[in-house]
């Protein structure tokens, strides 16, 4: 993801220390229930897409705009699928920022899945009983916006 400009203005006055950022993923369908992936150019694996909100954008407008910015697909929204503290992550320039994730299940409306921007080197669509190797981040959240049920993600494993 690329960094947005609130950012490199924060990271002049924080340097490196850890930052505690918004972050939305986007679980796309299409009308085939396949499911909208894009291989990454900074890590060169597939994903889902995500990004970082603007200051003051809800957080599925954010999630609406960066799969459109990303991969050509517009879609719309339907349902907040998880709230999660994702693990701090230290970048390669050292740079360590820990996420508040919002996961949205949405559904695509139009659009074409293309390369969009630099952050991505393919994207497509897949069937989600062939899923190209995905991190377990990813694998996770497809899993919890084809549920119905309420979900409880517990990091100690009791729940």
């Amino acid at each position: 993801m690329a960094t947005p400009d609130f950012i490199r203005t924060l990271r002049a006055s924080a340097g490196h220390q850890l930052l505690w950022l918004p972050g939305v993923t986007a679980i796309v369908f299409d009308d085939e229930d396949r499911v909208l992936l894009n291989r990454r150019s900074d890590t060169g694996r597939w994903s889902v897409i995500g990004g970082i909100p603007d200051p003051g954008e809800q957080p599925a407008v954010c999630a609406v705009r960066e799969v459109e910015e990303e991969t050509g697909v517009r879609c719309v929204a339907e349902r907040v699928v998880l709230v999660q503290a994702l693990d701090p992550v230290t970048y390669a320039n050292g740079d360590t920022c820990q996420y508040m994730d919002i996961t949205f299940r949405c559904r695509a409306v139009g659009g074409e899945a293309q390369v969009n921007d630099d952050e991505s080197l393919e994207v497509g669509w897949f069937p989600v009983d062939a899923l190209p190797d995905l991190h377990e981040f990813g694998l996770f959240r497809i899993k919890q916006a084809l549920s119905d049920a309420p979900t409880w993600f517990d990091p100690m494993g009791s729940g």
